[in-house]
């Protein structure tokens, strides 16, 4: 997992590190859902959803 968007989860959308390190465990079998998973659990709405893509997609 990137190191850009850890840090973007942590200090831009507040998440915390167990919201996170919860989101990792869901997405061992399918690395490339962290985005998806994080909106399906509530952990961010959509605006914050659209917000991460195009941090993926910069970095």
């Amino acid at each position: 997992m990137s190191e850009t968007l850890i840090l973007f989860l942590q200090q831009d959308l507040g998440l915390s590190s167990e919201q996170i390190g919860f989101a990792l465990r869901q997405i061992q079998q399918a690395p490339n859902q962290l985005p998806m998973i994080l909106w399906q659990y509530g952990m961010v709405n959509l605006q914050q959803l659209d917000q991460i893509f195009d941090v993926l997609e910069t970095a």
